[in-house]
């Protein structure tokens, strides 16, 4: 019975020493039928979480750290994640449900295999498929693995321009790279969401191994710059929460 409650369990990371900071989340995530509980990176592996939260805002510890430490350990990688902005006193001021990352250079068998195990290669024979690969560089061997797999590859090299071809055709996933020319992934995303037809588009994140700090402080800026100080409710998060990966 007690493993069948850890498996219900999802943890949140990035809190560092200021574990009061998640008193608003886990109220919600307790009003919404799951079990809450603070973790540190070190657990993961042995505990394996339905799923983890992690804040990635500029009051996180190290928020990007653990996100590349997860995502890169063979044990850790497939546990969803979900990114979360923490304001300094708690407060949920966003959620951002990415289908996923893979961090660079790929490891192209893992990339293959996650995308047959998430049921996305499914319809490749029978239809004809496109993805979206959105980078300033092309990633050409994240382009190379998923063109074996059957899908035809449109590439964008900035956000913008990436709208603009998700919105006149029929993408059927989307691979983008996480800071681009013009914006970063998360706004990406966000843009996204507001058209019906890629709404809900499998959107995944590619992220360079090694991210410097001026880095991670950049992106942690830029997510708090789009939350823009709001905040969510237990009704608008627990909705993340169902389309969590």
């Amino acid at each position: 019975m007690a493993g069948t409650e850890q498996k219900r369990e999802i943890w949140i990371l990035g809190l560092g020493n200021r574990q009061e900071r998640c008193v608003i989340l886990c109220n919600y995530l307790e009003q919404g039928g799951y079990h809450a509980r603070i973790a540190d990176l070190a657990e993961v592996a042995a505990g394996k979480p339905l799923g983890i939260l992690l804040d990635l805002s500029p009051y996180s510890a190290d928020g990007w750290g653990i996100l590349l430490r997860l995502k890169n350990d063979p044990l850790t990688r497939d546990i969803p994640v979900l990114p979360v902005y923490l304001s300094e006193e708690g407060k949920v001021g966003g959620a951002f449900p990415t289908a996923g990352f893979f961090t660079l250079p790929v490891d192209p068998e893992y990339l293959s295999e996650k995308l047959t195990v998430l049921g996305l290669t499914e319809e490749v024979e029978e239809w004809d498929l496109q993805a979206m690969l959105i980078s300033r560089s092309g990633e050409e061997q994240v382009s190379k693995v998923v063109e074996s797999l059957g899908f035809e590859v449109v590439k964008a090299y900035t956000g913008k321009e990436a709208v603009a071809l998700a919105t006149i055709g029929r993408q059927y996933l989307a691979f983008c790279l996480l800071m681009l020319p013009d914006m970063s992934a998360f706004e990406l995303l966000e843009r996204l969401r507001l058209y019906p037809q890629t709404r809900n588009i499998p959107f995944f994140v590619m992220i360079k191994d090694g991210l410097k700090e001026g880095e991670k402080v950049a992106m942690s800026r830029e997510i708090a710059t789009l939350v823009r100080k709001k905040e969510l409710s237990q009704e608008e998060f627990l909705g993340f929460m169902r389309r969590r990966g």
